[in-house]
């Protein structure tokens, strides 16, 4: 009534159109993921004991060869300590610190001929349970550096002429090489994954079983036909 009154008709509200007033100067918030994804990529160090063994065992190693003079008299006992260091090294960087860091790994399997097979494997994991762009630059960078310290120590040992480190020196390179071998071959073209290794384990593992309960068949059916006859 008061809009006929005042000489103007004023729709009703559910007949207005919807409008939306948007401010130019107004920050727009964009959504860019979950606060766990956004949490896990801000994360440095997801790993922080993998990450600090994947370094100790080879750097120790290094630090102990340049200073072996230092701590003991001993060609033996360092010769030893520096090897133990080393297996150490190349345990934990082809079993664990690459599964964690990079979620790569390589082996080797023998099958029923007795054949050996090298296996790349490179783990499809989802982005947020991916390894952070720290964790990979640390492996990667001690992987390859390591390898190269260790050939500036041949050639220093053939030049000084201080031949009883020479295969010490060729165990280091040998060990570390391998490990950088294998993961190159994982990142760059892994042969299968894990998940696919892990069906066909099992797969394999059951066609014995198959096997079996498929001669106990014939068996009973053949023992059945001989029965009736």
């Amino acid at each position: 009534a008061g809009g006929v009154g005042g000489g103007c008709l004023v729709p009703p509200a559910d007949a207005l159109p919807p409008q939306v007033l948007v401010d130019d100067t107004e920050d727009v918030s964009l959504d860019f993921g979950t606060e766990e994804e956004l949490a896990l990529r801000k994360a440095r160090i997801r790993h922080p004991l993998a990450t600090f063994f994947h370094l100790f065992f080879r750097v120790s190693a290094i630090i102990t060869y340049l200073f072996c003079d230092w701590f003991s008299n001993s060609f033996v006992a360092c010769f030893v300590t520096i090897l133990l260091l080393l297996s150490f090294d190349f345990w934990s960087v082809k079993n664990v610190t690459g599964r964690l860091l990079v979620g790569l790994r390589w082996w080797n399997q023998i099958d029923e001929d007795g054949k050996s097979h090298w296996v790349f494997e490179a783990k499809r994991v989802p982005t947020i349970a991916a390894s952070t762009e720290a964790e990979a630059r640390i492996f990667w960078l001690g992987l390859i550096i390591c390898p190269v310290i260790w050939t500036v120590f041949l050639f220093s040992t053939l030049f000084s002429l201080k031949l009883k480190w020479l295969a010490l020196v060729i165990a280091g390179i040998s060990l570390q090489t391998a490990n950088l071998y294998g993961y190159i071959h994982c990142k760059l073209g892994g042969q299968t994954s894990i998940s696919r290794i892990s069906s066909r384990f099992f797969v394999t593992a059951d066609a014995p079983k198959r096997q079996a309960r498929r001669i106990s068949e014939d068996c009973i059916e053949q023992h059945g036909k001989t029965g009736t006859r």
